[in-house]
């Protein structure tokens, strides 16, 4: 062990974007439950090449009591885990908070294309960023990731002039979901939170995720809970109070 310079990361801050660990020329950081996580104290030189690459301020350097950073080691893991980040590489990118628009009637490959409603970029709950500009003063959706899909109607009926958050209960981390649902709810004043999910039993987590995260946020609000069938009909509609 030695005193010296290493990296630490602020997960409170961290929305799992990945910039930092297409920064790190050693392989010390990789995204873990959604999360940028040290993966060890042998592989990072503490020169923090990481810092300017986080958009949401969530890493520093510190001086502490840490393992020396290790040369040979270090060439080894890259080596070892060259595809592993490629993979992170290319998915990465697409975590960049972006407003979209298509005009009505946009012709793709010569034929009149359905206006998507969709208004922003990312959907996925474990890679949007808590405070992007599309949550601010906004009607925001919770959708389990099978909705879309089973309704034909989606788009018309519900994501057109909503904010949109999209995830699935049974094979997520719901613990995740919560802490990050709380934090957008915490950073933003939504105008109203809508939860849409499946009739099957575990889509119904769901709305135990915005009925804990609404408690753990702090907040006072209620929610509606739409349960669509599997024909893609809703089934039932109801006012949620946690």
């Amino acid at each position: 062990m030695a005193l010296r310079n290493i990296v630490k990361i602020d997960e409170e801050k961290c929305n799992g974007c990945g910039q930092c660990v297409k920064a790190c020329a050693e392989g010390a950081i990789q995204i873990i439950n959604g999360k940028a996580k040290l993966v060890s104290e042998v592989y990072c030189d503490g020169l923090g090449a990481c810092i300017g690459h986080c958009p949401q301020d969530a890493i520093t350097v510190e001086k502490r009591e840490a393992v020396e950073f290790d040369e040979e080691a270090t060439k080894e893991h890259l080596i070892k885990n060259n595809k592993a980040k490629e993979k992170v590489d290319f998915v990465c990118p697409g975590t960049m908070a972006k407003m979209l628009g298509r005009k009505p009637g946009e012709e793709v490959a010569g034929i009149t294309a359905i206006p998507s409603a969709l208004s922003h970029w990312p959907v996925q709950l474990k890679l949007v960023p808590p405070s992007a500009p599309y949550f601010a003063d906004t009607d925001l959706l919770l959708v389990a990731d099978c909705v879309p899909f089973s309704m034909g109607d989606f788009h018309s009926r519900f994501l057109k002039e909503h904010s949109v958050v999209v995830g699935c209960p049974k094979l997520d981390d719901a613990e995740f979901y919560i802490e990050k649902l709380a934090n957008i709810l915490r950073a933003n004043k939504l105008r109203s939170l809508t939860v849409i999910h499946m009739e099957v039993p575990c889509c119904f987590g769901l709305t135990r995720v915005a009925k804990d995260a609404i408690v753990r946020s702090g907040l006072k609000m209620v929610f509606e809970d739409v349960t669509v069938a599997l024909n893609g009909n809703v089934s039932k509609t109801e006012i949620v109070k946690p």
